[in-house]
């Protein structure tokens, strides 16, 4: 029985989760997960508008329900404007998933441009210090407050050639998530997920058929991850069952470092 359809299916029942990037990938798996566990979900997105549509098109038809926010969430304003725009229309924020993310281009660091290194750490650093500043007086007012911060592999591994500034910049969203972890508790607990090799379209870019092939090898369950499964622990980490869970980064890969 998958977590989708467990019998604490509604164990978030009347809360309020935000979920960035969420048209493709772990992020859109993640939003109609939550909405699935009962959470009405603020989908943004940037430029996946038709994955966003397809979103929300599947929570409705799963009996839930959710609203589309647009924005660019590197800048202050439209971040701010996409935290605003879903805590006023429902009364609350009770999670958040900060999801939103990319290497960009795989670049060595070499060869790597400043405007792009710079780029990297806006998309996968400073977007998730932007929307979380905006949302944590509505986050520790719910009650129920949690974020969960999605890191990679790369971060441990320094990934593939090219990664760097990647792998860099899901360090320091580490850190960031274990900073939080102490100055927002008890009111928010804030927590972070790790995942492997999933095969989402990130990988259908930058890994090769037979990279992916060799990944699997790799991993002692013999395959690659579903963004379903790492939605179903970000579920687990917004819901009470993970109530005296903070600071920790659940790892989502198969079994990888246990070779």
């Amino acid at each position: 029985m998958s977590s989708m359809e467990s019998p604490s299916s509604q164990c978030l029942k009347g809360r309020v989760a935000l979920v960035t990037g969420a048209g493709v990938g772990i992020g859109q798996a993640a939003a109609i997960a939550l909405a699935r566990a009962g959470a009405f979900v603020g989908i943004h997105y940037h430029s996946s508008a038709d994955g966003a549509r397809q979103t929300l098109q599947t929570i409705r038809a799963a009996g839930s329900d959710g609203v589309l926010l647009p924005g660019d969430l590197t800048v202050e304003d439209q971040a701010n404007a996409v935290v605003d725009r879903l805590a006023q229309a429902q009364g609350r924020l009770d999670i958040l998933f900060n999801n939103a993310g990319s290497p960009l281009n795989m670049v060595p660091l070499a060869e790597m441009p400043l405007e792009l290194w710079r780029q990297v750490f806006d998309v996968n650093v400073t977007s998730a210090f932007l929307v979380t500043r905006r949302a944590i007086p509505h986050l520790r007012a719910s009650g129920h407050g949690a974020i969960i911060n999605n890191l990679t592999l790369s971060m441990q591994t320094g990934g593939s050639g090219g990664a760097a500034a990647y792998a860099a910049a899901k360090g320091a969203l580490h850190i960031l998530t274990r900073s939080l972890a102490k100055e927002l508790a008890p009111q928010v607990r804030t927590n972070a997920i790790m995942p492997g090799v999933i095969e989402t379209r990130h990988h259908e870019i930058h890994s090769t058929p037979e990279k992916l092939a060799g990944y699997r090898q790799q991993t002692p369950l013999g395959r690659n991850g579903t963004a379903e499964e790492v939605a179903a622990a970000v579920m687990f980490l917004a819901s009470d069952a993970a109530s005296f869970i903070n600071g920790a980064v659940l790892d989502i890969n198969g079994g990888r470092f246990l070779r």
